[in-house]
């Protein structure tokens, strides 16, 4: 783990707000974040303040990347990723029924983290080309994603009032067939047929 640990964090993410368990010298402490900007801060810089240095602190969570990760890595605390089946064997440890609980999700990670920190994966920061990268697909695919529904809107509509011009192509979203489209005759023009 390169500096030995002295404070080990589960944290429990969520949408609205993230539960956090640290367990240090003193016993186990909960507290809950907002997820916003400041409530991430705050939960960052309450972790630096209970360490002598920030790699004192490791952090067990679920999700390897996201924004909770990036703050807890640019403030040099070590991030350690679990996947979430594994997660739900060390919850049996804690709760019979093995109920989700995000409280005792968080304490979980934590208590795991400090016994049996082989079953977790150290997460590393990635060279910023990939980040680049990554991003660019992403965007890449939602932008595709986007396209297919639109494109299928379009269908629908000219299913509906001018069926004919579906006879030139499956593609409605070709860039050739759009260029059609926008000379095809409208209600304001005398040509126009229903």
């Amino acid at each position: 783990m390169g500096i030995e640990p002295l404070v080990f964090v589960g944290i429990d993410w969520a949408s609205t707000e993230h539960q956090v368990c640290l367990i240090g010298a003193d016993g186990a402490v909960q507290r809950a974040f907002a997820h916003d900007g400041d409530g991430i801060g705050t939960m960052v810089d309450w972790l630096v303040a209970k360490a002598d240095q920030p790699g004192q602190v490791a952090v067990a969570i679920e999700t390897p990347h996201g924004p909770i990760v990036e703050a807890l890595m640019d403030r040099g605390i070590a991030v350690f990723a679990i996947n979430p089946k594994q997660l739900d064997r060390f919850r049996d440890r804690f709760s019979p029924a093995g109920a989700k609980d995000d409280r005792r999700d968080a304490l979980v990670l934590a208590s795991s983290l400090r016994t049996d920190s082989h079953c977790f994966r150290r997460v590393e920061a990635l060279d910023p080309v990939v980040v680049e990268l990554r991003e660019w697909s992403r965007m890449a695919e939602e932008l595709k994603q986007e396209r297919v529904r639109l494109t299928n809107r379009v269908r629908q509509q000219l299913w509906r009032y001018y069926p004919q011009i579906l006879d030139l192509t499956e593609d409605v979203g070709a860039d050739w067939f759009l260029a059609l489209w926008t000379k095809a005759p409208t209600r304001a023009c005398p040509e126009f047929r229903v």
